[in-house]
């Protein structure tokens, strides 16, 4: 095996010399492809398809990426691949000339390329063009892959999405339509009078949401900054200004976990409206999305995952008391008390934290029995007040909030409200959410001085949302994670070494190369201030502890679990032929992603422990130590070669 994967690369190597080695000949003889600057495209692939019979005869010129060539003697075909597809030509000495039908001969595929001829149809019928003249644009230096899709290339996918998208038509067809997804916003809102605005990204004050934010540090005026986690609060203050309907579609920033719902940077669009309160912004949402369904799909019917879910029926409307109450059984009308709630609580076995509130309790509820089942286009309303630190009390209920979030497909698509415009009911909930602070909270908010003075000058009654855009774009698109719909996807680094000697080679002067970095990049271990746990004084019976069944176990799936800061869901193969599930508090040391794939050490006779209504069984062993107070974490990761299942002793 191995000496088959080193002659594959010698085979691999040799191929790529050759392409460089036809590029110096080029050079050579003055036919240097990088020195031509522009290239006049008259058709597209598809348009010539689609208007053959006017364009039969007729001279066309189009450009793209050669994916396939047949040399036959005094005759060739190659198929080119431009924006909208995929298009023959046939390629003939007689035509182009001796000399140039040789030049072509030795084109590789993956060379860019321009073909002037006549439209025409083959004895097979395939509508193709007649080269005249052939032109090589660019030389591809790379190969391109055979194919180049499938599991084991996933990441590989999202790493080099520029082959991606030359692979895979599919994937491009994404892209268009993402695009295509957000002119419809954008023409949608303009006929409904929005103003597009722009907002800062860099605040010293990261509000709007209950996020995370990244951190960063502005060097002239030497003042830590954050990156918006929302777009609410500058909108606001643009309504305060008498801007009665704005809107923005930007990138928001969030230092949270990686999963197929979510990404540390993300498309968020919110827009705001005078005069008007969250039915208001009920009805835009239900249109809205009607609207741009019908303009990129040509139907208001989308299929996802092969569930069909129809847009153009009204949206149910219901509230968050009768949803759980309808999934659950639970009836918080019947609950008055937090001892209350938490005995409900427990008796369904919600897993809830010593700060939650009945509100948040009731949330929990919500999130653990109903969301699953909201996969029609529904308006979820009135949420408790704990939960909903922007938004105007309900004036006959001041538990609840004149706040709707929108699911479609067990997905938080969108959340509104009917925004909170006093001033000093606001104060107020900044100073409760700044207590959530120092009780260890780090989504909470904190006051935003500048925003009260905004505030306090007087904001009109005000409805407002935001919409996850790229969640959209999954829906609409059929695509089963956000990174599917996301061009460059976040993606861990290849290596610490790599990464350093990447940010090394940025900052120092031209001619420090990136291999000289990398040799200079030397890993270091300092355990001179690190703390571990003192060992154990207490003798365990030997007994008791052999009975502790250590397997090696290998991780199909992990992924975040949903709504908890801290827990991994880790399906594993543990050698039985049935996969278990363990959930692991690591994940603010691990994302999912680095995870799959390896092989875990983990106890696995350990009875089911429920953790955010999910069974686990078994616990997946970790070495832990302190710096400076911080707890550092590692997960044992075993060579690959032992098989799951392997008993350790």
């Amino acid at each position: 095996m191995a000496e088959q994967k080193k002659q594959q690369e010698q085979d691999l190597n040799q191929l790529l010399k050759v392409r460089r080695e036809k590029l110096a000949d080029l050079q050579a003889n003055g036919k240097d492809p990088f020195k031509i600057v522009k290239y006049d495209v008259t058709h597209h692939s598809q348009e010539i398809k689609d208007h053959f019979e006017e364009l039969e005869n007729q001279t066309v010129t189009i450009a793209g990426r050669m994916m396939s060539k047949r040399v036959m003697g005094k005759a060739s075909f190659c198929h080119v691949q431009d924006l909208e597809g995929s298009i023959q030509s046939y390629v003939a000495r007689d035509s182009l000339g001796e000399e140039a039908y040789k030049d072509f001969k030795k084109l590789d595929v993956g060379d860019v390329i321009g073909i002037r001829g006549e439209v025409f149809r083959t004895k097979t019928g395939e509508i193709s063009i007649h080269a005249s003249e052939v032109t090589l644009l660019s030389k591809s230096l790379q190969i391109l892959p055979e194919k180049f899709h499938g599991l084991t290339n996933t990441d590989l996918r999202y790493r080099q999405r520029y082959v991606d998208l030359i692979m895979n038509p599919e994937v491009k067809d994404t892209f268009i339509k993402r695009s295509k997804i957000l002119s419809a916003i954008r023409t949608y809102l303009a006929g409904e009078g929005f103003m597009e605005v722009e907002t800062p990204m860099l605040v010293s004050n990261a509000g709007g949401a209950a996020a995370r934010p990244f951190e960063t540090h502005f060097n002239a005026l030497d003042e830590d900054l954050k990156l918006r986690i929302s777009l609410e609060l500058y909108l606001k203050r643009l309504i305060v200004g008498g801007l009665e309907k704005v809107y923005e579609i930007g990138r928001v920033f969030r230092n949270e976990g990686l999963d197929t719902r979510h990404n540390p940077e993300f498309t968020l669009m919110e827009l705001y409206q005078a005069y008007t309160d969250y039915h208001g912004m009920m009805d835009l949402t239900e249109n809205l999305y009607r609207y741009v369904a019908q303009t990129v799909l040509g139907t208001t019917k989308i299929v996802y995952n092969g569930i069909e879910m129809d847009l153009g029926k009204p949206f149910e409307r219901i509230t968050m008391l009768d949803a759980v109450k309808k999934y659950s059984g639970v009836d918080f009308n019947e609950i008055h008390t937090l001892e209350e709630a938490r005995a409900a609580a427990d008796e369904h076995h919600v897993a809830y934290e010593e700060r939650h509130k009945k509100g948040d309790i009731l949330n929990l509820f919500f999130e653990e029995f109903v969301e699953d089942h909201l996969i029609q286009p529904t308006f979820v309303m009135d949420h408790p007040v704990e939960i909903s630190p922007l938004t105007k009390k309900k004036p006959d209920n001041p538990d609840y909030v004149e706040r709707f979030e929108f699911f479609m497909n067990g997905w938080e698509m969108a959340n509104a409200y009917s925004e909170l415009n006093d001033p000093i009911d606001q104060r107020e909930r900044f100073k409760a959410q700044e207590e959530l602070l120092a009780q260890g909270d780090e989504e909470a908010n904190t006051t935003d001085e500048d925003f009260m003075h905004a505030l306090e000058l007087g904001m009109p009654p005000t409805g407002g949302i935001g919409f996850g855009i790229d969640r959209m774009c999954m829906l609409l698109t059929d695509s089963q994670a956000i990174r599917d719909v996301l061009l460059f996807p976040t993606m861990k680094s290849m290596g610490a070494a790599k990464n350093e000697a990447n940010n090394a080679a940025q900052s120092a002067p031209v001619e420090k190369t990136v291999e000289k970095a990398i040799a200079e990049v030397k890993e270091t271990y300092d355990f001179s201030n690190v703390e571990v746990e003192p060992l154990f004084k207490d003798m365990v019976d030997f007994d008791t502890f052999s009975k502790s069944d250590f397997r090696a176990v290998k991780v199909k799936e992990c992924e975040a679990v949903p709504k908890s800061k801290k827990l991994l869901k880790f399906v594993l193969d543990d050698g039985s032929g049935v996969d278990r599930v363990i959930l692991s508090g690591i994940h603010d040391y691990y994302e999912p992603e680095f995870l799959v794939g390896k092989t875990l050490l983990a106890i696995t006779n350990l009875p089911p422990r429920k953790m955010m209504g999910i069974d686990s069984c078994g616990m997946i062993i970790s070495a832990t130590h302190l710096v400076e107070g911080r707890e550092g974490l590692n997960v044992l990761i075993l060579d690959d070669k032992i098989p799951a299942g392997a008993k350790l002793y």
